[in-house]
């Protein structure tokens, strides 16, 4: 395996996504490591709640440039600079990433094809009412991917 993708959120199911990748290729040459983090636009439910692209493309558009979209952007550097120091404290050497925006599981699919990564690397900690409330960003990528998941704990 030569290119894994790792979905990266900031939340704690990120720090199992690189613990479980230390174990998976530990004794081993380490992969290449995608750190992805998709920037969802006004919180979870409001983009997933989109539903047509040309909604999501006008929200996208009206933000452009906005201190709240220079908010996201930090954010999500943040969350995969921590992540990447966490890699990079477990051998892993060969660390790329990349922002999306939009929708979770979409942005987690298309970054693994573009990539073309071999794996998809996600935390799946949240509990059962987070997933009914909010939906199961993890089951719409475990159900959507056309390569293996590993689901983190």
């Amino acid at each position: 395996m030569n290119r894994v993708l790792v979905a990266v959120d900031g939340a704690k199911g990120s720090r199992a996504c690189v613990e479980a990748c230390a174990r998976l290729f530990a004794g081993r040459s380490p992969p290449t490591v995608i750190l992805l983090h998709v920037m969802r636009y006004g919180g979870p439910s409001a983009v997933d709640g989109l539903s047509i692209d040309a909604e999501l493309a006008e929200l996208r558009q009206a933000l452009e440039g906005t201190p709240q979209l220079e908010a996201l952007k930090a954010k999500a550097e943040t969350a995969l600079a921590s992540q990447r120091a966490l890699f990079e404290a477990n051998g892993f050497r060969d660390l790329r990433t990349l922002i999306k925006s939009g929708r979770a599981a979409e942005g987690i699919l298309d970054g693994a094809k573009e990539c073309s990564a071999e794996l998809i690397v996600i935390g799946n900690t949240r509990s059962l009412i987070d997933k009914l409330m909010l939906g199961d960003v993890v089951q719409q990528v475990a159900n959507g991917a056309t390569i293996p998941v590993l689901l983190a704990r």
